[in-house]
């Protein structure tokens, strides 16, 4: 086996020309690149990183109530209970949030329904 120490000493004293010549022989001879470790080194801290949390509420807003105007109304007064007048009104208000803090499932069905409507709905 080898002396580890004479051999730490003797890298030492290399210059950085030497090493990075060491570098090249070394991975030609075992197949290797000295490019990966470094690659998993830098991945390690992102892996570590704190999960994100799933966001749970949402609020339907609408942007747009695209050409139907009359078929959007009618959506929002099925999902909202909201009067003819109310209804109108939110349709022409751009950034109206129709739904708020609602589940994620809901969301998704509020949105299909007015985009089959023809408006333009956001989810946030």
């Amino acid at each position: 086996m080898a002396d580890l120490a004479k051999l730490v000493e003797q890298l030492s004293e290399l210059t950085v020309l030497e090493a990075a010549e060491l570098v090249k022989q070394l991975e030609e001879k075992w197949g290797v690149s000295a490019a990966a470790p470094v690659a998993v080194a830098a991945a390690g801290p992102v892996a570590a990183a704190e999960p994100v949390e799933e966001k749970t509420e949402f609020d339907v807003v609408l942007k747009d109530a695209g050409p139907k105007k009359i078929d959007v109304i009618k959506v929002i007064r099925t999902l909202t209970n909201l009067g003819l007048v109310e209804a109108k009104t939110m349709s022409e208000t751009a950034g109206a949030k129709v739904l708020s803090a609602v589940g994620k499932e809901a969301a998704n069905d509020a949105k299909a329904k007015l985009e089959a409507a023809g408006a333009v709905v956001e989810l946030k």
